[in-house]
């Protein structure tokens, strides 16, 4: 078995990745930062407006069982995730990221849209949840390439020592849908009567996904594959080659290592985009404006302080930066989600914001590791597996597995508990296995 994980390059080639990025590459970071953007738009669009998608697709039944209904709904999107990873990753190691990010951008943006101008409960009855869960696979299957394809095609163009503090902001793009995402629905629901609001306002958020996909599709028609991948498509060309072969022949004991440490910030990242809102409505006895103010806060903090955390990781490399972000999730969890119950709108903000901070320092190691451990050739089917199956088994179930530990156990901070356990366990992943540092390879 090979142990080398990335071949070396020429020193001319090395100090060209180090220069000041140029024209070309600014413009895969703001495609891919984009597309970013309008994926997680389209996925916090769903946690953001959980309690009304369960009074409009699953009334009849008590608050609690239909919100449990719903986040059910949010996670069948990332059971068909790890799916969508599959066929996205084998189609963009054989014929090119920028190819498949068309794809994927497009597919993600008509499919909520569609949920924007789906005919509820009321109307069709049981069919409409069912169009509902379509919809999310849809969703979930183009959200498997789109979420691996972007990091790995910044990754592939970025400075060599800028990597981290590139492929974070790229990342950062996932949390600015929920600001963006939450103040629409903010004004919208402070502008209109609840009728109104109920009947057709929560709709224009879900519609505004396709102009935003079509705008992400005009940046990227602007770009071009990365000379490295360039070079390894003219390589394996000549010969048969299967992207999904080579992922699990060389690549097991690295896929199951990001498994872990992405399903750690998805279960994070989850809770604070696609869970708190509700959350803290139903747990902490806020109102929907109060909910929404307090998490767009948080978001936004999260925004501006994961590049922080990528230009850290830069200095110090991934693995210092994963290990001191599990130790302090571990520790803070709890008390942030104590905070986060309260009651209190300051109380509640202050303890999303202290959330972030844990956050921020691990994924200033994280979002780069997961594409930085795989080789050119089988980047994107290899990340995008492992990427998937740990979004999904940690990500897609959080909301609902917060919920229902909540009403299990009648203690409010119960997923917090949940989390820090997680974090514990990734700690001793990271400090007793043999997980690498990633840190300035190539390939």
């Amino acid at each position: 078995m090979k142990t080398e994980i990335h071949s070396p390059q020429p020193q001319a080639v090395l100090q060209r990745e180090r220069n000041a990025a140029n024209g070309m590459q600014k413009r895969v970071l703001a495609g891919g930062s984009i597309g970013q953007f309008i994926e997680f738009y389209d996925f916090t669009l769903y946690g953001l407006s959980a309690v009304v998608l369960s009074q409009l697709f699953f009334p009849g039944t008590s608050a609690l069982a239909g919100l449990l209904a719903t986040f059910a709904t949010f996670g069948v999107a990332f059971l068909v995730r790890p799916l969508g990873g599959l066929f996205f990753g084998a189609l963009g190691d054989k014929i090119g990221r920028r190819k498949v990010l068309f794809i994927t951008l497009l597919s993600i943006g008509s499919a909520t849209a569609l949920i924007g101008l789906l005919p509820t409960h009321a109307a069709i009855g049981a069919a409409a949840p069912i169009l509902l869960v379509l919809c999310r696979m849809i969703q979930g299957f183009s959200a498997g390439g789109e979420s691996v394809g972007a990091p790995a095609f910044v990754f592939e163009h970025a400075p060599i020592n800028k990597r981290g503090f590139w492929l974070n902001i790229t990342l950062a793009a996932t949390a600015l849908p929920s600001v963006f995402g939450g103040t629409l629905i903010l004004v919208l629901s402070s502008s209109m009567s609840s009728e109104a609001f109920m009947s057709w306002g929560w709709r224009i958020p879900f519609l505004l996904a396709l102009p935003m996909a079509f705008f992400g599709l005009w940046i990227r028609a602007k770009t071009e594959e990365s000379e490295a991948f360039k070079a390894v498509l003219a390589k394996e060309k000549s010969k048969e080659y299967s992207p999904i072969r080579e992922a699990f022949a060389e690549n097991k004991v690295r896929m199951l290592q990001v498994i872990f440490v992405m399903g750690l910030t998805a279960m994070g990242f989850y809770f604070l985009s696609g869970y708190f809102v509700s959350y803290v409505q139903v747990t902490g006895n806020l109102s929907r404006d109060q909910s929404l103010l307090a998490n767009a806060a948080a978001m936004l903090f999260y925004a501006l302080l994961l590049p922080v955390g990528g230009i850290i990781g830069d200095k110090v490399g991934r693995k210092p930066m994963l290990i001191a972000g599990s130790a302090a999730l571990a520790l803070l969890s709890i008390p942030c989600f104590m905070l986060v119950t309260s009651g209190s709108l300051p109380l509640a903000i202050a303890g999303q914001l202290l959330f972030v901070v844990p956050m921020c320092i691990y994924g200033g190691g994280c979002y780069t590791f997961f594409v930085e451990i795989f080789t050119t050739r089988t980047r994107f089917t290899s990340a995008a597996i492992s990427y998937n199956v740990g979004y999904a088994i940690f990500g897609g179930s959080a909301p609902f597995v917060g919920t229902f530990l909540v009403s299990q156990t009648g203690l409010s901070a119960a997923p917090g508990y949940y989390m820090a356990g997680a974090a514990v366990i990734v700690f001793l992943l990271l400090t007793l296995t043999k997980v690498p540092e990633t840190h300035h390879r190539v390939g």
